[in-house]
């Protein structure tokens, strides 16, 4: 069974109405899986961890339904904040990446950073995103693991389609396909989405200057049942996204090139791609249940400069290209060893070949900075990496009587890429029922979090020197791994049948703190080392649920300092080297107050929702001020939706959607190009008028 101490159910939030009787809901699987599914959840262990689950129904609560970016889906969370929301960026617990995205059971390895999303949210059954001290199984991305359930066919086999259209030119169309024949059932879907505010605008403004973007997304799982405790399944998903770079008016060229654009016309572009691939064997045989997987995976991620007004405006015009391959294996298991114990341990491989292959126009330049010579020439900086990553985990889920649960057990971590490092690493975690509706919890974990390979590629910098591309610092150590002390407590009270409150609290102790920001044009990051760091927070939720309404509240507030940055130096400047090495400052994606929340009613099959998004403001840099030392104005936006549901029509089950994002057009700075590793202004989406129909047959 598995153990929820602090079982905030979002989805309760928002319906306690039946929605067992409309036909656009997709259940899962009820014939023979149904064991299966049991044992898939008892592989995975939450022992004194904080648990919030979203399903469908919270989804549909949202301006944009099912076509809402899974990025904005997950802000909605205690402790989630927002940063760009073409990249997919969210800050967990004031970290700045380091989420583990797991499918059916399965970490997925991870893609190069971009603007796009493989997870499509439509093909999402239920999510639990789980944070604090996690149990052994959980390692090497620890902010935070989203682990969903995807979709599956169901005896009467059907689907849906539908289109989403709006402010920015935006249109999509979706589809889902579902059924099952005997013991085979099967899932897919498909989305295309094409707009004109790709990429955050670098402008206030409602529309943005070269912004489109076409992105394409397919998702499937197939799986044949060989028996009632025996299962095969095959996970696959796809992505391509193509993107404008906004460009930002009225900048001064920082070279004189016959044939420059001005700034409002350049044509920069940015592509992705990302598939992976899963073949799953699930099995149960009495108290053991085990599921063992392999994967696949491929991402790339090129930047095409524009060739003339990039070397004009920046002295360098980079053509870069980076994939990433990986192929692993998982094992995970449970043993019920008796009513006080459940053992469970897990392995998993990973191997993996990054390249990063760079054609980089540069002007040759005088000892004074002046430029040797108005031709530019071509330097090619190409490299490669292969790298392994080897984990193993062994616990035990230790009731020692009716109210106290210790979790407790150990992983073994070891990585082998840009730098050869290893961790043992003990967690434990303690739950506790105080009473009826209310529960403790507390735990410790050790982490060890490698770099993300498929970022960390060194250039050679000795190839720019004596050019416009030369680092102002000649050094550049590899990246190294982070290394954290995790504490965390927590409590969980329902004050009545309506209404429960929960609060959570941690603290993190950091050597090798882990940050990545964007630097050149390329909107791709690059990681780097905090010597040492910490971060520390605090997590209010509340969630109010009646028959046909109800409402939530998150509240967070941390902190996230780092000093003295000791890889990637040549990315820096020297004097913010020099502040840095002696200084505590924020981390860029630090924000001291994030407030998220919302409400809807329900009457008939009608439904209206809101919701808002409060930050107090990312990092930035004042003039002639430390690195990081003010923040940008607060901001607050509010979402809007209306739905209904026609039944039983010639076509099906009807839904229609009106949404307003953004309904008080509120102008805000997400990013203003200045603070550490920060490349460019970034404004959030103004108001948006959105319409949409979907057909369930």
């Amino acid at each position: 069974m598995q153990r929820r101490i602090l079982p905030l159910l979002i989805a309760a939030i928002f319906c306690n109405h039946a929605y067992a009787d409309d036909d656009t809901v997709i259940p899962q699987v009820e014939v023979t899986a149904a064991h299966l599914k049991n044992a898939r959840i008892d592989l995975s262990p939450n022992v004194g961890t904080t648990i919030y689950s979203i399903d469908k129904h919270m989804v549909d609560q949202l301006g944009q339904g099912d076509n809402t970016p899974f990025n904005e889906v997950l802000l909605r969370l205690p402790g989630v904040s927002q940063d760009s929301k073409g990249s997919g960026s969210i800050h967990v617990r004031d970290d700045h990446g380091n989420v583990q995205y797991r499918v059916n059971g399965v970490q997925l390895p991870e893609s190069i950073s971009g603007f796009g999303q493989s997870i499509d949210t439509r093909f999402v059954e239920s999510t639990d995103f789980i944070t604090g001290a996690l149990p052994a199984q959980f390692g090497l991305r620890t902010s935070g693991i989203v682990d969903i359930q995807t979709k599956e066919g169901q005896p009467k086999n059907g689907g849906r389609i539908g289109v989403l259209v709006g402010s920015h030119d935006h249109v999509e169309p979706s589809a889902e396909f579902f059924g099952t024949e005997g013991a085979f059932n099967y899932y897919l879907s498909g989305s295309y989405v094409t707009n004109k505010l790709g990429i955050e605008n670098p402008l206030p403004t409602t529309t943005a200057l070269h912004d489109r973007t076409n992105q394409t997304k397919s998702f499937g799982t197939l799986s044949y049942f060989v028996d009632d405790n025996t299962r095969l399944g095959l996970m696959f998903g796809t992505y391509n996204g193509r993107f404008q770079i906004p460009n930002n008016p009225n900048q001064e060229p920082a070279y004189t090139i016959a044939g420059t654009p001005d700034s409002s016309q350049l044509d920069e572009r940015q592509r992705e791609l990302n598939r992976f691939l899963v073949l799953s064997l699930q099995k149960s045989v009495g108290d053991l249940n085990y599921q063992v997987s392999a994967f696949h995976q491929k991402s790339e991620l090129h930047y095409t400069p524009d060739a003339v007004g990039d070397l004009a405006y920046n002295g360098v015009a980079s053509d870069t290209l980076r994939s990433n391959t990986a192929n692993g294996l998982q094992f995970d298991a449970s043993y019920k060893l008796n009513d006080t114990h459940t053992l469970r341990t897990g392995v998993a491989y990973t191997r993996q070949t990054s390249h990063s292959d760079n054609s980089v126009g540069v002007f040759d330049l005088n000892d004074d900075g002046t430029r040797a010579s108005t031709t530019p020439r071509t330097i090619i900086d190409n490299s490669s990496k292969t790298g392994k990553l080897s984990s193993i985990y062994l616990q035990d889920e230790w009731h020692i009587g009716a109210p106290l649960t210790i979790n407790y057990g150990v992983r073994f971590d070891k990585v082998s890429a840009f730098v050869d490092e290893q961790q043992w690493s003990p967690r434990v975690n303690v739950a506790y029922q105080v009473a009826k509706g209310t529960a403790l919890h507390a735990g410790y974990s050790r982490y060890f979090t490698p770099p993300p390979q498929e970022l960390a590629a060194q250039s050679s910098i000795d190839k720019y020197a004596g050019t416009s591309n030369a680092p102002e610092v000649p050094v550049s150590d590899n990246v190294k791994s982070e290394r954290t002390h995790y504490f965390d407590v927590g409590i969980s009270h329902q004050l009545s049948d309506s209404l429960t409150v929960t609060a959570d609290a941690y603290y993190k102790k950091i050597r090798n703190m882990l940050d990545e920001g964007q630097f050149g044009q390329a909107l791709i990051l690059s990681p780097f080392n905090y010597d040492r760091g910490y971060a520390k927070g605090l997590e209010l939720s509340g969630v109010y649920n009646q028959k046909n309404w109800g409402a939530f509240l998150n509240v967070t507030t941390q902190k996230a300092e780092g000093t003295n940055i000791t890889s990637g130096q040549s990315l820096f400047g020297p004097d913010e080297l020099a502040y840095i090495a002696n200084h505590y400052i924020h981390v860029d994606h630090d924000q001291t107050v994030t407030l998220s929340g919302g409400a809807h009613y329900h009457w008939g099959d009608s439904q209206i929702s809101g919701d808002f998004l409060y930050g107090s403001g990312l990092r930035m840099t004042p003039d002639d001020a430390a690195p990081n030392s003010g923040h940008l104005p607060h901001y607050t936006t509010v979402n809007l939706a209306l739905t209904h549901t026609w039944k039983a029509t010639p076509v099906g089950t009807v839904e229609g959607r009106l949404a307003l994002i953004n309904a008080f057009d509120k102008s805000y700075l997400l990013r203003d190009g200045s603070g550490v590793g920060v490349g460019a202004p970034q404004y959030g989406e103004r108001r948006s008028l959105y319409a949409g129909i979907s057909t369930s047959f």
